[in-house]
């Protein structure tokens, strides 16, 4: 017997989410994955590296709630955003029985780690404005635990309508949590949802330090959600969930010096953002340019793989979602160095 035939039915039967490292690609200009185009410089001690780290540690803790304007009770860290989001998961659906929702296109791991746990997924499309149907959503609330609303979306880059997020709010109350992932918020941080955790205890934000804190490496992302939801996910996390040298750096990132880094960042990224748009624009074989509200842009060009191609032939790594529903012919662009930026729109501007 194959041991493949002792894993889980349903784990036979997966196909693993193609992270920009899993699909690779030859080239020396990586802007696949939404990295940072840097990291910034931190120390580590190594007095304490016999010991087994807190599970939440204190001082990250209370300097990202400072930094996200909640209360420290209010905050769970984890190995990234990936981890909340399985959390979620595993803390309030029933394997073989229960759902979450998506709204696609959207990020992939929702439904991977749904479908990991046992968990059935719903999909409701987003509408034609690139906004979730949430007449859609809440007709569905009954078959549901989570909806995941992603927001900058990613890929498409759309925020999450306020006032939509407000009525499907009251709508589950009772009913659903509803997760809003603000992984990209540092890019536009007006439209953060936050301030809603004190009004309805069924909506968990998640955030996470990969994108415009440049730590995409050391897995590390926070959960927002009211003292229940986070007294109940804190039943089934990892005993050392954060390694003593991420807690260390996380601190850092967090400090005064640390958040001064991250927006002079985002504003260089915002900056170069806004000036590949314009340039794009002009591009005879660019159809579109989607929402620039995350660390990228996801663009529709004819065709796509055609750009696609020569890109590749130069080295530059993208992310094409022309397999995904509604985005044919689309590429997605990390936002990375000006070098790198300059770089693309070469490309672009050869063969044209």
């Amino acid at each position: 017997m194959s041991l493949t035939q002792l894993a889980r039915t349903k784990v036979q039967e997966l196909t693993p989410y193609q992270s920009a490292r899993r699909i690779g690609g030859q080239g020396h200009i990586w802007l696949n994955a939404n990295e940072a185009a840097d990291s910034g410089q931190f120390s580590l001690n190594c007095e304490r590296l016999n010991r087994y780290p807190e599970c939440q540690p204190p001082q990250v803790i209370e300097r990202y709630a400072a930094y996200a304007g909640v209360n420290p009770e209010r905050v769970l860290v984890s190995r990234g955003g990936d981890e909340g989001i399985e959390l979620l998961i595993r803390t309030f659906c029933e394997p073989g029985s229960d759902r979450i929702l998506i709204t696609s296109p959207t990020y992939g791991m929702y439904a991977i780690s749904a479908e990991t746990n046992g968990v059935q997924v719903v999909d409701v499309p987003l509408t034609q404005a690139r906004q979730p149907d949430f007449d859609g959503i809440i007709a569905r609330l009954d078959e549901v635990k989570i909806v995941f609303l992603c927001s900058p979306n990613n890929p498409t880059g759309d925020l999450v309508d306020k006032a939509g997020l407000v009525r499907l709010l009251k709508a589950a109350q009772d009913k659903a949590l509803v997760v809003v992932d603000e992984a990209y918020i540092e890019f536009c941080p007006a439209h953060s949802q936050v301030d809603l955790l004190n009004d309805y205890n069924n909506l968990v934000i998640i955030r996470t330090l990969s994108k415009a804190f440049g730590l995409a490496g050391i897995r590390c992302g926070f959960t927002l959600a009211s003292p229940e939801v986070i007294g109940l996910l804190l039943k089934v996390i990892a005993p050392y969930p954060v390694a003593e040298p991420v807690a260390q750096i996380a601190a850092q990132a967090l400090s005064e010096e640390g958040l001064l880094l991250m927006r002079q960042r985002v504003e260089e990224i915002n900056r170069l953002k806004t000036e590949l748009t314009e340039q794009l624009q002009k591009h005879a074989q660019v159809k579109e340019v989607f929402a620039p509200n995350g660390n990228y842009l996801l663009v529709r060009f004819t065709p796509g793989s055609e750009i696609f191609a020569r890109m590749s032939r130069a080295g530059i790594i993208l992310r094409d979602f022309a397999t995904r529903p509604g985005l044919a012919d689309c590429i997605r662009i990390t936002i990375g160095s000006r070098a790198e930026m300059d770089a693309v729109l070469d490309v672009l501007h050869k063969e044209q």
